[in-house]
C-alpha cells in the first residue's frame, strides 16, 4: 500500500473482483487516498477492527455474506460513509442498498473518474453536518419514554405498543437523536437524507417529511415539543437523549 501523508483519507475497497481492486488501489492512491482492498465480509470486518476508515466502497455481490447485509450490519453500528457497488442495473438493488443506509450507489461498470466524484461528494457531506454526538456501537435511544431499537429499526411508544416507520422516517428520527439540541436547517436534513435516499424531492418536502415524524410520535399540537421548529433556521430535537449500548 502506498504511503501517503498522516491525513490522507483511508478507503476500505470490499470486493472480490482482483480487477477491480487493483483498478481503485491505483487510482485512488494516485488521487491522495490510502487504500485497503478486501475480497469479502470477514475480511472487511478484520480490516475495520484493526484500522480507522473515512469511507467505504462495498460490493453488493460478495462470497458469502452479500453486501446488502454487511451494509445493515455496519449502519446498525456505525455511521461511516458506505458507497455500494454492484454488476446489476435494476432499480430493486439500488433501493435495497439505500434502503440499508448505503450514502450513494453506482453500478458496475463504472468510470473510476466517477466514483472518485462520488467519494468526494460524500466525504464532504458528512463532514459538513453537525458533529455526531452519537458513539458509534448505540443499541437503543431513549427520548421522553420513547425507545428506538437501532438493529430492529423499531420504535416503542411510553405504552409499549411498536410504532412502524417508513425508512425515511426511521433515518430522520435518528439523525435528530444523534444532533439532540442542536439546529438543524432544511438543507442539513436534506443533505442527510439524501445520501440514504437519493431521489427524494426537494422544495417542501422535508417539512412533509417532518410533519409525517411528529405524527408517529404524537407530537402534532399548535406547538410541538418533541421536534420543534426554530423559525428562519429549522428544527431541533427538544428532549434529552439517553444512549444504551
Amino acid at each position: 500500500m502506498t504511503t501517503r501523508m498522516a491525513t490522507a483519507d483511508q478507503i476500505l475497497v470490499v470486493d472480490d473482483d482482483t480487477e477491480i481492486q487493483a483498478l481503485l488501489q491505483e487510482y485512488l492512491a494516485r488521487q491522495g487516498y490510502r487504500v485497503t482492498t478486501v475480497a469479502d465480509g470477514r475480511a472487511m470486518e478484520q480490516a475495520l477492527a484493526d484500522a480507522h476508515y473515512d469511507l467505504v466502497v462495498l460490493d453488493l455481490m460478495l462470497p458469502g455474506e452479500d453486501g446488502i447485509s454487511l451494509c445493515r450490519r455496519l449502519r446498525a453500528r456505525s455511521t461511516l460513509p458506505v458507497i455500494m457497488l454492484t454488476a446489476r442495473g435494476e432499480d430493486t438493488d439500488r433501493i435495497a442498498g439505500l434502503e440499508t443506509g448505503a450514502d450513494d450507489y453506482l453500478p458496475k461498470p463504472f468510470n473510476p473518474r466517477e466514483l472518485l466524484a462520488r467519494i468526494k461528494s460524500v466525504l464532504r457531506r458528512a463532514r459538513s453536518l453537525p458533529e455526531n454526538l452519537q458513539p458509534d456501537d448505540v443499541r437503543r435511544f431513549r427520548f421522553g419514554g420513547w425507545q428506538l431499537d437501532t438493529v430492529t429499526r423499531q420504535l416503542l411508544s411510553p405504552e409499549g405498543v411498536v410504532v412502524p416507520l417508513s425508512g425515511a422516517e426511521y433515518r430522520l428520527l435518528r439523525i435528530f437523536l444523534q444532533h439532540p439540541n442542536a439546529v438543524l436547517n432544511r438543507d442539513q436534513l436534506m443533505e442527510m437524507l439524501r445520501g440514504r435516499e437519493n431521489n427524494l424531492p426537494f422544495d417542501r418536502s422535508m417539512d412533509v417529511q417532518v410533519s409525517r415524524l411528529r405524527q408517529r410520535l404524537r407530537d402534532e399540537g399548535h406547538e410541538p415539543t418533541i421536534v420543534k421548529t426554530v423559525r428562519g433556521e429549522g428544527y431541533i430535537f427538544a428532549l434529552p437523549v439517553e444512549l444504551e449500548n
